[in-house]
């Protein structure tokens, strides 16, 4: 796998990795607000409940709430970057990687393009194949998750975000974090495997298992 790992490191870095830190940003934030707009026309402005709200004149209040969501599409992709980031640096200083915070943060943000799929995902999915959707359905559901096991009206409502958080897209991402952390080092693969999961695996169960305990 190194081998392999090894042909494709140079051109990911000079054809892949080099990149305008601020435009690749601007760029990720403009597509959840695209991706978000696209959900609030084609999905939730079909559901029955919003229907006769906007027929009363009432979606209003709606209409803000969801509108803050824009707003908070950049500072929450900060937080999560700069959380990732900051996971990875603290590994990688402490298996002798001395990587640059910058690079381990332009890395996180590459690998977020990745989470475009299950939101794509979702919309197909309540555009073409869920008719007449219920709201609460719709918040519950995501893409290939543990959720989708279980009857979501059946558990407690505090199970609902670990079970949702637990999908293939984050199991996928670890070992793109991991591929990342491999070409931005240059050295041992099984190093980079390592890290991602002493620091931001387990960071992630870590966070999962306190949001079970305090809700």
């Amino acid at each position: 796998m190194t081998g392999t790992l090894d042909k494709y490191r140079k051109r990911f870095l000079e054809d892949w990795f080099d990149f305008n830190f601020t435009g690749m940003f601007i760029i990720i934030c403009l597509v959840y607000i695209t991706l978000l707009f696209v959900k609030r026309i084609f999905i939730i402005d079909s559901i029955a409940a919003f229907e006769v709200l906007n027929e009363r004149g009432e979606i209003w209040v709606f209409d803000i709430l969801y509108g803050i969501q824009y707003l908070n599409v950049p500072v929450f992709l900060t937080w999560k970057f700069t959380w990732t980031t900051l996971c990875l640096w603290i590994g990688s200083f402490m298996f002798g990687y001395r990587l640059h915070f910058n690079q381990l943060w332009k890395l996180v943000m590459f690998a977020e393009i990745f989470f475009f799929l299950p939101e794509i995902f979702k919309i197909i999915y309540y555009t073409l194949f869920y008719s007449d959707p219920n709201y609460h359905d719709y918040v519950a559901f995501y893409p290939f998750s543990l959720i989708n096991l279980v009857d979501y009206t059946e558990i407690q409502a505090k199970y609902h975000y670990p079970l949702k958080s637990l999908n293939i897209f984050e199991l996928l991402y670890w070992p793109i974090l991991m591929v990342g952390i491999y070409f931005l080092s240059g050295k041992k693969w099984k190093i980079s495997v390592y890290i991602v999961l002493s620091t931001y695996v387990l960071f992630f169960l870590i966070w999962l298992a306190f949001y079970t305990a305090v809700y």
